[in-house]
């Protein structure tokens, strides 16, 4: 399929072409600034990455773990070159599968490029795991002790603009009249603190019942899979960020999809998963559920 151009927002809240895809040349909005310093340096890229942007699918992705970019003003975070590797600075494969799904579905995809060590794109910014001083086991010696400006200056300049890119591409299609399923994307680890996680994938949700339930049922009685129903996390308006305000609130059929990280190690795992959350979601649309 033809790649779509990569998209960016300013200041304003106009988009700005930035990059493409494959290529990596890269164009950034205006910068946030704290305590006299940038968190975002003039040749670092704006938090969105974009894909398929401007196709009519009924679908809109969401990947917000997507990338695991540390500002260079914040340095290595204290972190060494593996730690800032592994699944607590993003969810490893994710881009890929999401990549993949935007293209089997021809649906938009919005990812968020830095690491959730910075800030997460999938937390309130008022939670204290926002920037976590610790990940699973790991300290994050780059967030300890940050003021409430510190905060402030990250969600500035990577929540905000990536969630109000989201906020204005959807708004854009009520307006517009499209119909909307959110779609969010994910993967956790095979263990957490030493415990076994047997699922190889999760259906997330919490107030709307019309599409993940379904989705859930369909995985359980079409595959071999081990689905979790909120497994290994759950949905709520701490939790998470995309599915309570960008799907609930909006009254918007809404589902998280967690995919076990071994399981998608390559590209054709990748594509693999997209072809089966593709099925899915096809399957369930077919009985007129949603």
């Amino acid at each position: 399929m033809r790649q779509q151009k990569d998209t960016s927002c300013n200041e304003t809240g106009r988009f700005v072409p930035f990059h493409t895809i494959s290529n990596g040349a890269a164009k950034v909005s205006d910068l946030q600034e704290t305590n006299g310093g940038r968190i975002l340096g003039a040749d670092e890229p704006h938090p969105l990455e974009t894909f398929n942007k401007n196709t009519q699918s009924d679908y809109f992705i969401i990947c917000e773990h997507a990338g695991r970019r540390i500002p260079a003003s914040l340095g290595t975070m204290g972190l060494s070159e593996e730690d800032r590797k592994r699944h607590i600075a993003w969810d490893i494969g994710a881009r890929s599968v999401a990549v993949a799904l935007s293209q089997a579905l021809e649906a938009p995809l919005y990812m968020q490029r830095y690491s959730r060590l910075i800030c997460d794109c999938n937390r309130h910014p008022d939670v204290l795991d926002f920037a976590p001083e610790i990940s699973e086991a790991t300290p994050i010696p780059g967030n300890q002790d940050l003021s409430q400006a510190d905060r402030k200056a990250r969600a500035d300049a990577i929540f905000w603009p990536f969630h109000d890119a989201v906020a204005e591409a959807l708004a854009l299609r009520e307006k517009n009249g499209l119909t909307t399923k959110v779609v969010t994307i994910h993967s956790f680890t095979p263990s957490y603190l030493g415990k076994s996680r047997p699922w190889e994938i999760g259906i997330l949700y919490n107030r709307d019942l019309a599409l993940a339930p379904a989705i859930a049922e369909w995985l359980k009685a079409e595959t071999d899979l081990y689905v979790g129903v909120n497994q290994p996390y759950a949905v709520s308006d701490d939790s998470d960020y995309s599915i309570p305000v960008h799907g609930e609130k909006r009254g918007l059929p809404c589902v998280e999809f967690e995919i076990r990280n071994d399981l998608i190690s390559s590209d054709e795992e990748a594509e693999k998963w997209a072809a089966l959350i593709r099925q899915a979601l096809f399957a369930v649309e077919a009985t007129g559920s949603v």
